[in-house]
């Protein structure tokens, strides 16, 4: 082989009408990407109604819950005290509470209140007989 034909195979063509020629290509094929972007199937979406009421007279399938555990607390009453009055406090301190003695206690679950009741004593425990409870419907306007 000559010099010439070995110095032809190894260059390559950049001339610059070669080099317009690829530029356009690729600029041909931004713009055909950019008419037609890339489309995905639409994944199927179930609507959901807005009926946040509670479903009287329906049966209702509860046995996905039934099993749930969920925290039941007896509120006293509260206060607020400073962060030096309960650094203050030993043995034998009485902190005022907001209610007044025989008055209901609320029944929480899970720190949503749903019933008022009295305390009791049953085998030597505690316990809470319910005085009143909470309609489902005023919980649920609470939680809006």
């Amino acid at each position: 082989m000559s010099e010439d034909t070995v110095a032809d195979e190894n260059s390559t063509d950049e001339s610059p009408e070669s080099i317009e020629k690829v530029d356009s290509d690729e600029t041909r094929l931004e713009e055909q990407e950019a008419e037609q972007p890339n489309q995905a199937d639409p994944a199927p979406v179930n609507k959901l109604s807005d009926d946040s009421s509670p479903n009287i007279g329906k049966e209702m399938n509860l046995d996905m819950i039934l099993e749930l555990p969920v925290t039941i607390s007896m509120e006293i009453g509260r206060t607020k005290i400073s962060i030096r009055n309960l650094l203050q406090l030993s043995q034998g301190s009485v902190i005022e509470l907001d209610r007044l003695a025989g008055e209901a206690m609320d029944v929480l679950v899970n720190d949503t209140l749903i019933a008022h009741g009295e305390v009791v004593v049953v085998n030597d425990k505690f316990g809470i007989r319910l005085t009143d409870v909470i309609s489902a419907d005023e919980r649920i306007k609470k939680l809006r």
